[in-house]
């Protein structure tokens, strides 16, 4: 049988709750704000707290509401940021039962005929304190009418009427109702305050809990002090005794960090064996696979950090041993090597959480992750194919086995072997150059405005212009060219060539340029088409890049590349120039009148 005279169990997030300014732990900012503003009497009507869950939103909103309505131990005081705890107003918003105090939680109570109440008994003064408070938890939760009812209320409240509200999710609080409030951010609570916090609480309560078991929980915690605090709790009662490290872990469901940071380097060592023995005794010892995954998560980012700034090596929730080997991994490791370590684990991470087996999914994973990991990085591939190596030898941890790891064709270019003047317009160069001697001929006697079309690469550039994308493609794939003059156009069809192209050309080029050209077949003679010429070009700058050396070891390498375009380094510029903004003149004046 239990004493029902002994007192009632109260969890230590309750036991412990704050119930002054000064009780508050990592918001000095704002208590310093609220201070300033109740000694200098300039008490805005509406306060609205945001911040993370646990931070202390609704315990600053009753400390706030304790202070507006205390009156002292002698029933005389005014205001104050230091209730006393002990006058009838302090000990009913305490216990949650004052008549002037109304909480209400918008996340149950959303619509505007919640907010109508308020709004109708604002006008009535308070019955026995100073003030009439509402206290809206989760205001975010109101409907859009609900807002628009408050706004005036909110905006031009009677004298003795004062508004806190509370949000994890400002953003979707209304600016219209953000202008009219008082705001206040409250911080995540910083690991060493809340250490100091969780010591002070457990040696009230008589418990025996190591600091390594303390930097556990606070770590899970994030920031909340309610979650620090009842996990605290559950931490105490998992001991029954000493609560030791090993003990919150297994009640946390993580695995050693020290053996996750072993998980870590045997994965990145590619170790496939020895990551997958250490996954399975991490898990036969209780951790969860999801949790494991999480953990290396944590570190890829952590030692990620540490490379970029080393002073975020000193966190006093990692242990000396941690913070070491984090050093030595941050200066050896690559950042390449990270950042995808880190990709990796973002996928694994959603594979894991919705598999019908996580462990399965988890080992799956750490395979997955070895087996890249000494894949070698761009820089590294090309320095070592730079060096030439011997044709079916190994280049940098690839076997010239190996399918490329994107199972797909690779691009390659390659500008030094290749004429830095090769031609790369749309025409034919054969049969461009077997015209070139007529059409100097017959220029002279061309109409002034046939002039303008010297060549048929002219003519070719005109058809594209108008934009007929069908006679373009028969012009480039069926017309072999014997011979061309300004207005006169000479050519052999392909056998597969339309039947009508010379009279849809004559006709097409009579209409763009107001002249009758004269379009003739022939038999034989014809130079390759378009089409034709630009593939040669093709084929032979693709021949001269195989014979590269760096190409060859590429292909040497990844069997299943292939080669798809070939650039020259006129080509690239162009590209480049066309791409990059006009230059602008030193001396350009914006202002300048023309």
């Amino acid at each position: 049988m239990t004493d029902a005279s002994a007192p009632r169990y109260q969890v230590l997030a309750r036991k412990y709750r704050p119930e002054t300014f000064a009780d508050l732990v990592g918001q000095d900012a704002m208590v310093r704000t609220l201070k300033n503003a109740f000694a200098a009497n300039r008490i805005a009507q509406a306060f609205i707290m945001t911040g993370i869950r646990g931070t202390g939103k609704t315990t600053t909103a009753r400390i706030i509401a304790k202070g507006l309505n205390c009156v002292g131990p002698d029933g005389t005081g005014g205001p104050t940021t230091e209730p006393c705890g002990k006058c009838e107003h302090c000990v009913a918003i305490m216990e949650g039962r004052h008549v002037d105090v109304i909480e209400m939680d918008a996340a149950s109570r959303t619509g505007v005929g919640d907010i109508r109440e308020i709004i109708e008994s604002v006008h009535y003064r308070a019955a026995s304190a100073r003030y009439k408070i509402y206290i809206i938890d989760e205001v975010h939760m109101l409907s859009t009418s609900a807002f628009n009812a408050l706004l005036k209320t909110l905006e031009e409240p009677p004298a003795h009427v004062k508004f806190i509200f509370a949000t994890t999710e400002i953003r979707k609080v209304p600016v219209t109702v953000l202008s009219r409030c008082q705001r206040f951010d409250l911080r995540r609570i910083e690991p060493e305050v809340m250490m100091g916090l969780l010591r002070r609480i457990a040696d009230a309560e008589g418990a025996q809990i190591t600091d390594e078991a303390l930097a556990l929980i606070t770590r899970a915690a994030e920031g909340s002090a309610r979650d620090a605090t009842s996990l605290l709790d559950q931490a105490i009662s998992h001991g029954a005794g000493e609560t030791t490290a090993d003990q919150v872990r297994a009640m946390l469901g993580l695995a050693d960090r020290g053996r996750v940071l072993d998980l870590f380097d045997l994965i990145l060592k590619g170790d496939a064996a020895g990551a997958l023995n250490e996954l399975g005794a991490q898990y036969a010892d209780g951790a969860d696979p999801l949790a494991v995954l999480r953990d290396l998560a944590e570190i890829t980012h952590w030692v990620s950090v540490i490379k970029v700034s080393p002073e975020a090596a000193d966190d006093p929730t990692v242990s000396p041993d941690e913070r070491a080997r984090g050093l030595a991994m941050a200066e050896s490791l690559p950042m390449r090597v990270l950042t995808r370590m880190w990709q990796m684990l973002l996928k694994a991470l959603e594979e894991v959480s919705v598999a019908p087996n996580a462990m399965m999914a988890a080992e799956m994973a750490v395979i997955r992750m070895t087996h890249v990991a000494d894949l070698p990085d761009p820089e590294r591939l090309m320095r070592a194919l730079a060096d030439g190596p011997r044709p079916g030898a190994a280049i940098a941890g690839v076997q010239p086995s190996s399918t490329p790891p994107s199972g797909g064709n690779a691009s390659v270019s390659h500008h030094a072997s290749l004429p830095t003047g090769a031609d790369t317009r749309a025409h034919g160069s054969s049969a461009h150059g077997a015209t070139q001697g007529g059409a100097a001929t017959a220029l002279a006697q061309a109409p002034q405005s046939l002039a303008s079309y010297a060549t048929f690469a002219d003519v070719v550039e005109l058809i594209r212009a108008h934009r007929d994308v069908k006679l373009l493609l028969d012009v480039e794939s069926h017309l072999r060219l014997v011979r061309y003059a300004p207005g006169r156009i000479e050519f052999e069809p392909t056998p597969d060539a339309p039947r009508d192209l010379a009279a849809t050309l004559a006709q097409r080029l009579q209409l763009w340029t107001g002249v009758r050209w004269g379009v003739s077949v022939v038999a034989e003679g014809g130079a390759p088409t378009i089409r034709e010429a630009r593939e040669a070009r093709e084929a032979k700058a693709r021949e001269q890049a195989r014979e590269n050396p760096v190409v060859r070891a590429v292909l040497t390498a990844f069997p299943k590349a292939k080669i798809t375009a070939v650039r020259t380094q006129d080509e690239l510029l162009a590209a480049a120039r066309d791409a990059a903004l006009p230059e602008v003149p030193d001396e350009w004046d914006p202002f300048e009148e023309e």
